[in-house]
């Protein structure tokens, strides 16, 4: 038997409920039996139906918007399950919300994303299950351990079988220059060329494109990026590619589809052909866009947590 676990246990909270069926689904056993409600004034309250003593328990929840309500329920569960004697806990945060607040950028900042690290570890969680975090310095604001997956080879797998062999016309173009590491690594991937849209914010959630670095005239592109909150900076990025820098189609993909405020009728008044996404967030109704397609997280979640449990390396599932 395995020290840390007599059995494996996957629970969820209200977040991303489908998410977490899909992957008992490929690993073959059944969601938790739980309940995560509130009272009359909002507080929280999580009921456990079934044992998890000794158990290697997982709870899947995306720390996404309502964010502070999702992250209370991941705490108030991983609580639950530690006071109920579990064996290990992982939390299985497929987006990690307030990962943006990494660092002070003016006096008198929090530093959020570290103060959220500290109540995930006081909680009980022994280690962490996420996927593209913002910053990869997170990590390390945990004490524990913490597996940081990655999107980019769902997105050179779908890629790869849509445009076949015909890279030579394809560039990945970085929508800024914070993001041109994570372009580049997946633009090596694939093939392609990479280029970058140099911009200027003036404030939170604007963005003003200067110039394009790199050829992509009468190239199709793909504005690869880890999340699209307003989508501002990719509207604004598919925009001058295509009219300063001559490009003939625009894609877009990343990893977390927040979509917040007007997201969605920007994505679907921009020149952009199609925007993948990753399910680390629900998916919206179809109905809002037919611009947005979903990718599942699901097989790579459930093979991870497969490894996890079986004390087995997880740098596989990187390529």
């Amino acid at each position: 038997m395995i020290a840390h676990g007599k059995d494996v246990k996957i629970f969820c909270g209200n977040s991303n409920p489908k998410l977490a069926a899909d992957i008992c689904k490929l690993m073959g056993t059944k969601l938790g039996e739980s309940e995560v409600k509130r009272f009359a004034d909002g507080e929280v309250a999580v009921s456990l139906y079934e044992t998890v003593r000794g158990s290697d328990v997982f709870v899947v929840q995306s720390t996404c918007k309502p964010v502070n309500d999702n992250l209370m329920e991941l705490l108030v569960m991983v609580d639950a399950l530690r006071r109920a004697s579990a064996g290990r806990i992982t939390a299985v945060i497929p987006y990690f919300g307030y990962a943006r607040q990494d660092r002070k950028a003016k006096a008198r900042d929090p530093i959020s994303a570290k103060l959220v690290a500290n109540m995930i570890t006081a909680a009980g969680a022994d280690r962490v299950l996420t996927m593209d975090l913002h910053a990869a310095q997170i990590q390390g604001f945990f004490d524990i351990p913490v597996d940081n997956l990655l999107g980019n080879p769902i997105f050179v797998d779908y890629y790869a079988k849509k445009f076949g062999e015909n890279y030579e016309n394809m560039v990945v173009v970085s929508p800024d220059v914070g993001s041109v590491a994570r372009a580049r690594a997946f633009a090596q991937k694939l093939h392609m060329n990479l280029a970058i849209v140099d911009k200027r914010r003036q404030k939170a959630n604007q963005c003003e494109v200067m110039n394009v670095i790199g050829d992509v005239k009468d190239k199709d592109c793909i504005l690869f990026d880890d999340m699209i909150d307003t989508a501002g900076s990719l509207c604004n990025a598919a925009k001058a590619i295509v009219e300063i820098g001559g490009a003939r189609n625009v894609y877009a993909c990343a990893s977390h589809g927040v979509l917040s405020g007007p997201a969605i009728e920007r994505i679907n008044n921009s020149n952009i052909t199609e925007v993948a996404l990753l399910d680390t967030i629900p998916a919206i109704d179809s109905g809002l866009s037919d611009k947005i397609k979903y990718l599942t997280v699901a097989p790579l979640f459930s093979d991870a947590i497969e490894r996890v449990y079986q004390e087995i390396s997880i740098s596989k599932l990187f390529t």
